[in-house]
Formats: structure tokens, sequence, C-alpha cells
């Protein structure tokens, strides 16, 4: 339902040629495509599987790692090795570990890192929302056999189908067109250090709605990976007004 959603209300906006496109348009359209539907399979499995908090945490690494990988300054490799740190703290083995899980989160996090690059690609080879759009609708068009088995096994009910629009408006219409209102009024650094806390709203959303407790150690890895994200994100915003500033 989240992916025939966000296909419905992108291709409203975008409104895509998509006859006019061209291979080289084509081919990061269905990449990014096929970003979005593993993406949110591996995701909603990891979330099931060990709990959301966790699951949106380690899928932040992927925009962390693209972050930290373009940059060369010595406090982003610092911030990397402390990310790092939390990341083993969350992953460390324990008798009640789920690997597929945080494989499965881990797959997401990639996902979400390709996603991050696949649409610069698809904004520079296609105008407006065209390309988002477009890869929004084949992704929709991927989960149609998967959603059709799915509704026919398992009849859900009402209230179920109504939940299940509710989480596709919900995570991904509203945010989507959220962002796209955001980062026209605010800079794009405070919008990162906005979205890297990202990970507590959702360990704390687990907790009170969906009685998913995270242990004190994992607590902190959580913080230390936000923390890390934070002050990559400040400083290279403070680098870049100084520069500025030089150069005027």
């Amino acid at each position: 339902m989240r992916q025939w959603v966000a296909a419905v209300v992108l291709l409203c906006a975008g409104r895509p040629n998509l006859s006019s496109f061209t291979a080289a348009q084509w081919r990061p359209v269905l990449g990014l495509a096929a970003v979005f539907a593993t993406m949110n399979l591996t995701l909603y499995a990891a979330i099931d599987r060990i709990g959301l908090g966790l699951a949106v945490t380690l899928e932040f690494l992927g925009p962390l790692a693209v972050a930290l990988a373009s940059s060369r300054r010595r406090i982003d490799l610092a911030c990397a090795l402390v990310a790092a740190a939390g990341v083993v703290v969350l992953t460390r083995p324990r008798p009640s570990t789920d690997s597929l899980g945080i494989g499965l989160a881990l797959i997401a996090a990639v996902c979400w890192g390709c996603d991050i690059l696949l649409n610069r690609t698809v904004g520079e080879r296609l105008p407006g929302l065209q390309g988002s759009a477009a890869a929004a609708a084949v992704s929709g068009l991927l989960y149609l056999p998967l959603g059709a088995a799915a509704l026919w096994l398992h009849q859900p009910t009402v209230g179920a189908l109504l939940c299940a629009l509710a989480a596709g408006v919900l995570s991904s219409a509203v945010p989507f067109l959220a962002d796209l209102l955001a980062l026209r009024r605010v800079p794009a650094r405070f919008f990162g250090i906005f979205m890297s806390v990202n990970p507590v709203f959702a360990a704390l959303i687990g907790m009170l709605v969906l009685d998913q407790h995270l242990g004190a150690a994992s607590w902190l890895a959580v913080t230390v990976i936000v923390a890390a994200n934070a002050v990559s994100v400040g400083t290279a915003a403070g680098h870049s007004k100084k520069k500025t500033d030089l150069l005027r």
C-alpha cells in the first residue's frame, strides 16, 4: 500500500512523459525503482524481527555513509569512526541477536544510500519530479503480484486496509511533500541535522507505541550515531560559510 500510494501521489505531482524518456534516462529510473521496492521490503521485514528503533538506526547508516564518504575532512573521518563504534555496539552478538533482521536493516541502509545517489542522477537527467514519479510508478508495478497474492491469501479487514492506506499516506506522500516544502524554507544543513534525529524518534515511538524497549547500551549507541551525523553536518555548514565569507 505504501508503494502504491507513493506511486499515485508522485504521478499526479510529477506527470512524467514516459514515452519521451531516453535509454540514458530510463537506466537510473529503473535502478531507483528497484531501490524503492527493496528498501521498503527489507526495512519492514527488519522492523518485524528487530524492532523499530534498531532497524531505523541501522538503515540511517546509508545516508550517513554517503555523506561521510564524499568528504575528505579529518572531522568527518572521526565521525565515521565514532558511528562505526556505535554500530558495533548495536550489532554485537548476543543470545537474542537476530542476525537476519540486522542483515535486512543493513540492506535497507545500502538501498537508502543508493537512493540518494540515484536521485541525484535522476535529477540531473530529468526535469522536476518526472524521474522520481516514474521510479515510484515502476516500483508500484513491481509490487502488484506480491500485493495481489497477499490480499488473496490473507484477506484483510476494512480496518486493516484503512491502516495500510494511512501508512502509505503518512510514510510516503506526506513526508515527501513535507521534505520539499522544508527544503525550500530552511538551509540544507539544518535539514540534515533535523533528519539525524530520526533514529531517536523511531526508538521512542517503538517504546511508547509498540512496547519495544532498547537496552542502555543500545540507547547510547543510537545517541552516538545521531551525534556523529549532527557534528559532521554542523561542522560542514560552518566550513562552507567560512569559505564563502573568505571569497567575499
